[in-house]
């Protein structure tokens, strides 16, 4: 792809804690940090797919505040100043309405990108491409962008957006208005999402006009600009850290979806073609891992008897592990730490996780999902 003209700004967001990776996801460093495919980790992953589109110093990074060590150990070529760190949790509203903030204030009114820093997309090229789609669209509108993913299967752990009528085609990406935002949705109403095709997936991606969107946050969330903008013109005086804490304890906890997304009046969606997956945990990864005849997904070395439909996961190099008569178990090794579950309790891991963090004298403060993260989480 050439490079994007210098009116774009990407935020992407890395605040989220990600208690469902345990072992490798720990409160003090979460998913969008650890190594689940290879050596890069799934925020390296983030900023490699829009490097070549924009300049490092229009690629902002949000997150809470106890990890943007992380964040610039990770992306070492973002400036300093462009990882802001949210003192508390608030949802997505507040992260967004900050960074929309801070993006008009540096670059007046550029249009913005807001990414996650948590999903899986391939190909890149094309995701490129449907980025740069809903950029344009958004800079010849005053509309609200979101990305939608073609359904491929009866999802109940994603949102879902309806579409209404399609305003144009930009070569083969359809740009459509939207009618509904749905939460996650029980198997049989899933189904009829995806017969009826008028339903995407939800991805947590926008594209709008800073002065679009801090319109909109005006109008349905005044709230957040009224607190969060003055304090964005003290950015980088000796006052920030302190004002931007005493702003953020007093704003309400909303997702940007919700808040803002479901009561506005243009707001668009451009449809993916890419393949897309929000790896919300670890059954999300068994199509990644390598697959024996048993049907068991395993990254490092499995003898297995009567036993099938696992997933093995091992961090050291070279390790073995051992498994006998059993199905439908996930194994992860980490270090000291191991996690044995069946696949139809993995949801309680982050119980396990939470007691273990509130019992234990050195946790950090976890911070917020991704936008978007109330449909997929």
């Amino acid at each position: 792809m050439g490079s994007l003209d210098a009116n774009l700004v990407v935020v992407i967001m890395a605040g989220g804690a990600g208690t469902r990776f345990w072992p490798l996801s720990t409160p003090e460093k979460p998913k969008q940090f650890i190594f689940l495919f290879d050596d890069r980790s799934l925020l390296q992953k983030s900023y490699d797919r829009i490097a070549g589109l924009v300049p490092d110093n229009r690629i902002f990074a949000l997150t809470n505040e106890v990890y943007a060590h992380l964040v610039a150990e990770q992306l070492p070529r973002l400036p300093r100043q462009n990882i802001i760190g949210e003192p508390e949790r608030k949802d997505t509203a507040a992260a967004v309405c900050l960074g929309a903030l801070i993006a008009a204030k540096r670059f007046g009114n550029p249009v913005i990108a807001v990414l996650t820093a948590d999903h899986v997309i391939e190909p890149v090229g094309m995701f490129q491409r449907t980025l740069l789609s809903a950029v344009e669209g958004a800079r010849q509108s005053q509309a609200l962008y979101t990305f939608g993913i073609k359904p491929t299967y009866p999802a109940t752990g994603y949102g879902y957006l309806e579409v209404g009528e399609k305003i144009f085609e930009d070569d083969d990406i359809p740009h459509f208005r939207m009618i509904s935002f749905k939460e996650k949705p029980i198997l049989e109403k899933a189904a009829q999402y995806l017969e009826s095709g008028r339903y995407l997936w939800n991805s947590g991606m926008f594209v709008w006009q800073a002065n679009a969107i801090l319109d909109a946050l005006k109008t349905h969330l005044p709230a957040h600009v009224r607190l969060l903008e003055p304090v964005v013109q003290k950015e980088g005086s000796p006052a920030w850290e302190s004002e931007l804490r005493r702003a953020f304890s007093k704003l309400d906890r909303i997702s940007i979806d919700y808040g803002v997304m479901e009561r506005s009046r243009d707001v668009r969606c451009v449809a993916g073609a890419f393949a897309w997956k929000d790896v919300g945990g670890w059954l999300a990864l068994e199509a990644y891992l390598d697959c024996d005849a048993e049907k068991n997904r395993v990254r490092g070395r499995l003898h297995a008897l009567d036993a099938k439909n696992n997933l093995v996961f091992c961090t050291a190099p070279g390790e073995t592990l051992v498994m006998v008569g059993l199905d439908d178990v996930v194994v992860v090794r980490e270090g000291a730490k191991t996690l044995i579950a069946r696949k139809d309790r993995l949801e309680d891991v982050k119980k396990i996780v939470e007691s273990m963090t509130a019992t234990s004298p050195k946790t950090g403060s976890p911070s917020e999902r991704s936008p978007g993260s109330h449909l997929n989480s």
